[in-house]
């Protein structure tokens, strides 16, 4: 259910469970942070979907047995914000709940039209990941992080654009093809000079801190 792809120094990792809206199970979850924790040598990496929604966050059964309140969310988000490469979340649709967590960590949104965004933990009772409200504010602020995970606000993609939550919004048909556009310079340039300027970019906010639920 997740599949990779290793082309030219670029990684893609496509979930593909698109009949369960590719929400994630704690195998899926183990299998995504083994990918990432191993892509110290990609120069890019691209995480996508399968279908008309990127993830729906976690699998409704996992989640009530307690899958929601795992670390392996964290060990995820904390190993693609530790790497050196560039990393681009190509959101086919529509992100909800802990899998934003993924996205979060990225250094690049980018998203069709029509997409969603929702975090729902304050209606479902649970505490986000620890490290996603810090991430989330450092791309959109306080007030409007608030806005999604106290005010339980559904964002749609043009919202999310405005806010900063999201880079670009690309045509469906595009979305590939325009992730690893964006990738070109990155893979070309010398690994040092590629890494030199993401650190002088900043790290993203407790990038590649362990965390606890």
């Amino acid at each position: 259910m997740i599949d990779l792809n290793k082309e030219a120094d670029v990684w893609t990792v496509t979930i593909n469970r698109p009949d369960k809206a590719n929400s994630l199970t704690h195998a899926m979850l183990s299998e995504l942070a083994d990918i990432m924790e191993d892509a110290q040598s990609a120069r890019a990496v691209i995480l996508t979907g399968t279908g008309k929604v990127f993830s729906a966050g976690a699998d409704l059964e996992e989640a009530v047995a307690g899958l929601a309140k795992s670390d392996v969310w964290e060990r995820l988000s904390g190993a693609i914000a530790a790497l050196p490469g560039l990393t681009i979340a190509a959101l086919n649709g529509t992100l909800a709940g802990g899998a934003m967590g993924m996205a979060l960590a990225c250094d690049l949104r980018i998203a069709v039209p029509g997409s969603k965004f929702f975090y729902p933990v304050m209606k479902l009772g649970f505490l986000p990941q620890p490290s996603d409200p810090a991430r989330m504010s450092a791309l959109i602020g306080p007030a409007r992080t608030k806005l999604i995970l106290m005010g339980g606000q559904k964002i749609e993609a043009e919202e999310a654009l405005r806010f900063g939550l999201i880079d670009r919004i690309i045509e469906r048909d595009d979305l590939m093809a325009h992730a690893r556009m964006l990738t070109e310079d990155t893979v070309a340039a010398a690994p040092e000079h590629a890494i030199g300027i993401k650190e002088m970019c900043g790290p993203g906010p407790m990038a590649g801190d362990p965390g606890t639920v």
